[in-house]
This record gives structure tokens, sequence and C-alpha cells, in this order.
């Protein structure tokens, strides 16, 4: 098993490509144990991003994942959000703290405005910096804006400090590729690409069969090798249990051929004209 490769956002801090997501976990005791298990299976593989956001579970996903890293703080790169509702002077501030309670820790590496909502951007913008000054956070993003929004964002005051953009892009969620993905590589801005098998429902295609076949693998994987064939793309699947983690990382050491990525886009057909940013 290969390194993963990094990823390296604006700030010069590189990441894995191949990060861990925790959208639905925390939402049942019964599956807490076997959820806080797979993310430190996923560290111990590498595997060391890990987003989550206050939104999730009300907050059950932090506390997983505070469980989860308790211990091993500074092997985790630590992503979380905070609502369009709270992204005010005041409100930022008081989510960040509640985040951090729920985490079990001092500061988050990266804090990203959930989507877009609330206040003017410069009203959250300067409410972020002030938590960057304060030591809570060390550098912060955004999450599902689409071009005009990137540009309005970067116009304002200390916008340009942006460091990723979290969007739904997967096979089937392809939309990004005819204008935000472009704009972001000019600026050198990676994105988060979030539900990266559309949530297991792209899995049943013959096409992602046929390749998972060529390369000894499952069609998740192959949906996910797919996500990380591009430089400037980090990927957080979810996963509840030891045996999909572990799945998940085997999909870093897959190399699609030429004919396997032509195959892709005859099945999956890339944008021809702008869409409207897709989310879930």
């Amino acid at each position: 098993m290969s390194d993963i490769r990094k990823v390296m956002f604006p700030s010069g801090i590189s990441v894995p490509a191949l990060g861990q997501g925790t959208w639905y976990m925390g939402e049942s005791a019964r599956a807490e144990a076997a959820e806080i298990r797979a993310l430190q299976v996923g560290l111990d593989l590498g595997m060391t991003l890990i987003d989550t956001a206050e939104m999730y579970g009300n907050g059950g996903s932090e506390k997983v994942v505070g469980k989860a890293i308790a211990g091993r703080r500074k092997e985790v790169y630590l992503v979380s959000k905070v609502l369009p509702s709270n992204a005010s002077r005041r409100g930022v501030p008081n989510a960040c703290e509640a985040s951090l309670r729920r985490l079990g820790t001092d500061y988050l590496d990266l804090y990203l405005y959930h989507w877009r909502g609330g206040p003017d951007f410069s009203e959250t913008i300067e409410a972020l910096e002030k938590l960057v000054d304060q030591g809570k956070i060390r550098h912060w993003g955004v999450s599902n804006l689409d071009v005009e929004d990137m540009e309005e964002w970067v116009a304002e005051e200390g916008g340009e400090r942006v460091q990723t953009d979290q969007v739904l892009y997967n096979l089937t969620r392809r939309g990004i590729e005819f204008d935000l993905l472009p704009w972001l590589e000019q600026r050198k801005i990676p994105i988060m690409a979030y539900s990266p098998i559309e949530q297991g429902r792209l899995l049943r295609h013959p096409a992602l069969a046929q390749i998972a076949q060529r390369h000894d693998a499952t069609p998740a994987q192959i949906a996910l090798a797919w996500t990380l064939r591009l430089p400037n793309v980090i990927s957080i699947p979810k996963a509840g249990n030891e045996a999909h983690v572990k799945e998940n990382r085997r999909s870093a050491d897959i190399v699609l051929s030429a004919a396997d990525l032509a195959e892709l886009d005859a099945a999956f057909p890339p944008p021809t004209r702008k869409r409207s940013l897709e989310m879930l």
C-alpha cells in the first residue's frame, strides 16, 4: 500500500487527497462504537483529514469525531462547518465554541461556511478572521458556493484567503467541471468532494462493474479513484464501519487508465454547458 497522494491548500499546508466524511454519523447510539472505530482505522491508514459539521446529527457527528480523535488530535487535520444561520459576527464565534466543545479540542484546522444564506459575506469573513486571530481556527473556507458566489466572496476584504470550496462531486454530478473547477484550479484552490459515490446510488452502473473487474476492485473503489484522478481534489467518503473504511482506502492505490476514463466519460458524460451548482 503506497502513501496517499497529498493536496496543497493555498496556505501551503498539504493533506491526504483521500479523507473521511462523517455526514449521517452520530445519529444512532447503536452505531457509535462502529463509527468511532472506522474513523480510528482510517487515521491508522493515513486518511488523516476528517470532515464534519455542526449540522450533521445536530452535533452528534462532532461528538463521535471527538471520541475518535481523543488522544490523537495532533494526527488529525480537522474540518467543521458553520451553518449560514449562524454566520453572523456573534453567531460564528458561538457556533465555533460549541463545535470545539463537542469535538473536545481547542482549535479547528479548517472551518467552512456551509452554504450561502444569512448575513453578507463581509460579515462572515470578518468573524472568521477574528477566529484565526484568536487561535480558534487555523484557516477557513467555504462550501456549496458556485462561480458567481466565489467571485463575490474573494472580492470582499480578506476573502482571497479562502482555502477550499467543498462541493458535491461524483460521476453523476459533474457540472462543476464546466466552470467552477477551472476557476478554482486557476487560483490553486482545491475542492473537497462530498458524496463522492452519490451515497451508493451510482454503484449499480455496468460501466463501473466492468472497470472494477479489470482492476480487481469494487465499483465504489473505481468511483472514488475517479474523483482522485485530479490533482486538486480531496475526496471525503463516509464509512460507518472498519471494512468500509478499508475498502475506501484501497481506492487511493488505483490508477485509472486512459481507456478506463474514456469509458467512464461515455457512461457519465462531462458537462457541455453551465449547470446550477447541485447540493444534496
